[in-house]
């Protein structure tokens, strides 16, 4: 259905709001459908209110994305408001949160160090960690970098499967 890409290409956990005027009893019939096609490249859980949408297991790789789906029903209106959400493996997001966290932590204890020796008038060789942890930061943003771009086309299946079991096109973006 989709004729190019709707994704942007390095957008740190690209996003998307679609409202339809189905019920959202409709849409997870639409979806459950799409999961039971002989064909399809996805698989995922359907309920009321939620669905994540995956990459089967056996293509499934450390960077593959999951698109997990938010249906709300509208209040002025008759219809659902999907609110599409990609991103990485809760394991894959949780390491680098606790990486991010664990470097944070040591360039503000480092830098308190430094700069409270400095304030003493007394030599601060602590502060050198510094770069050093900026680096190490950088270096894990660059690995996050080029495992989303590892996973693009992935997402773009995930996307795909989504517009051709409800029927539309669906634009994402960062939000």
């Amino acid at each position: 259905m989709s004729q190019g890409s709707h994704l942007p290409p390095f957008a740190i956990r690209p996003r998307f709001r679609v409202e339809l005027p189905q019920q959202q009893s409709v849409i997870i019939k639409k979806i459950n459908k799409g999961f039971d096609r002989p064909d399809a490249q996805c698989v995922g859980l359907v309920t009321e209110g939620y669905a994540r949408i995956k990459i089967p297991a056996k293509d499934r790789h450390y960077w593959s994305p999951e698109l997990s789906v938010m249906l709300e029903d509208l209040e002025e209106k008759e219809g659902t408001l999907l609110n599409g959400l990609y991103s990485p493996a809760p394991a894959v997001w949780t390491m680098f949160v606790f990486f991010y966290a664990l470097i944070g932590f040591a360039l503000i204890v480092v830098a308190i160090i430094g700069f409270s020796r400095l304030s003493l008038d007394m030599p601060a060789p602590v502060l050198w960690w510094l770069p050093v942890l900026g680096i190490l930061l950088l270096s894990i943003y660059l690995v996050s970098f080029f495992g989303q771009k590892l996973g693009h086309d992935q997402m773009e299946v995930l996307h795909t499967f989504l517009e051709e079991s409800l029927g539309l096109e669906i634009d994402a973006g960062t939000e």
